[in-house]
């Protein structure tokens, strides 16, 4: 179905980013994923580019207030392509957005010029062993030293994206102890350079899918952190960990969505190429009806998501609306995309062929950024129920 969101404009910055996957991304890709870790100088690249940069003023180098659908364009690009920018998503699209909402005029000078250009890249660093979703058990801790001039950090993280790539780990931390009334109180965040003495990675953990990008443990040991990387303030650190989930979801939407339709067009291509009993498989019936269900179902998908980006665009994306999108887009693309895998046939295993990849990559989208069972409570409460 044709869409309607993208203009001229749009459509130029598509083709601008196709060449660059082309040129500087597929050549080094299959590296990138035996290494799980893209090269550093991709994201400069990025940043010359200029797409490190989207929202960030102008005048600390960024491309000033932008729509989020450039950036869904390079997500509907990556996933044509079946590779990806390492966790470029999660530093430009998640992670940016904090130093946006958050930080003071100094802190925008000392580390905003640096993201746009691609050389400080982030990452974010809240799930510890143990607590899962649940961040109001968050156990690591920040102390204000006697002098006031810094904190001294210590605990643990898990699954952290972009770790070994990143220069700077807003961490979310206690400074104070929760009360019984408020397990949510006390939580502070911190922008804690990766280089900082104590700051430790600990095992770098073996994925199934999504293995251009390094995902890594942390332990923090006596770490110092100026008072001056307090982001936001002190103890409210909770609530600002809720305000960019609405567009963390739409982004997963976008990458299931985008991912979907790519599964279509390899297995459209697989199945009209691969001859079984003397004909194409495209010419069985079977064939015929799976892609069409597949593509009736991705249609759907794709008018909803485009639905979700609009509502971002006006600053009117609920929770609610998110969490419906991302529960529909993860589990749609799960489907589809094992069905497109089915037409492979035992060729859909092999990683050589990019079906197998997105399959694999596909899955996590279900759990992180809220669990489908977690939209659904989120939903069911929009509801009153």
């Amino acid at each position: 179905m044709k869409r309607s969101i993208y203009t001229e404009e749009h459509e130029a910055f598509r083709a601008m980013i196709r060449d660059f996957i082309v040129k500087e991304v597929e050549p080094h890709f299959a590296q990138w994923e035996q290494d799980n870790l893209v090269d550093r100088d991709l994201f400069r690249k990025l940043g010359a580019l200029g797409v490190m940069g989207f929202d960030i003023p102008e005048e600390y180098g960024g491309a000033g207030e932008t729509s989020y659908k450039y950036q869904a364009i390079i997500t509907e690009e990556s996933a044509r392509a079946a590779v990806s920018f390492g966790h470029y998503s999660v530093s430009t699209g998640i992670v940016l957005p904090y130093l946006l909402n958050l930080a003071n005029e100094e802190q925008k000078q000392r580390w905003l010029p640096g993201v746009a250009a691609g050389e400080l890249m982030l990452c974010v660093a809240m799930t510890e062993p143990g607590t899962g979703s649940d961040l109001a058990g968050i156990r690591a801790s920040a102390k204000l030293s006697d002098d006031g001039t810094h904190y001294v950090l210590n605990g643990s993280k898990t699954f952290i994206t972009g770790a070994r790539n990143s220069e700077l780990c807003i961490v979310a931390a206690r400074t104070s102890p929760a009360t019984p009334e408020n397990r949510r109180h006390g939580l502070s965040l911190f922008v804690v350079p990766t280089d900082s003495e104590g700051f430790a990675y600990g095992r770098k953990l073996e994925k199934i899918g999504l293995r251009s990008s390094d995902t890594s443990e942390l332990a923090f040991n006596e770490v110092k952190v100026p008072v001056e990387n307090l982001l936001g303030k002190q103890d409210e650190g909770f609530s600002y960990l809720g305000q960019n989930l609405p567009r963390e979801r739409l982004s997963i939407s976008v990458g299931a969505v985008s991912a979907a339709t790519a599964a279509i067009r390899f297995a459209k291509e697989y199945v009209t190429e691969r001859q079984v009993f003397g004909k194409p498989v495209a010419a069985f019936q079977n064939t015929k009806f799976v892609l069409a269900e597949c593509a009736t179902e991705v249609a759907a998908l794709q008018a909803m998501v485009d639905q979700g980006i609009a509502f971002d665009d006006a600053g009117e994306l609920t929770p609610a609306d998110a969490a419906k999108i991302k529960l529909f887009a993860t589990e749609t693309a799960g489907r589809v995309i094992d069905k497109c895998l089915q037409l492979h046939g035992g060729y859909g295993y092999m990683l050589e062929y990019p079906i197998a990849r997105l399959y694999a990559d596909t899955r996590v989208n279900r759990i992180y950024g809220g669990t489908s069972e977690v939209m659904k409570t989120i939903i069911a409460k929009d509801l009153g129920l």
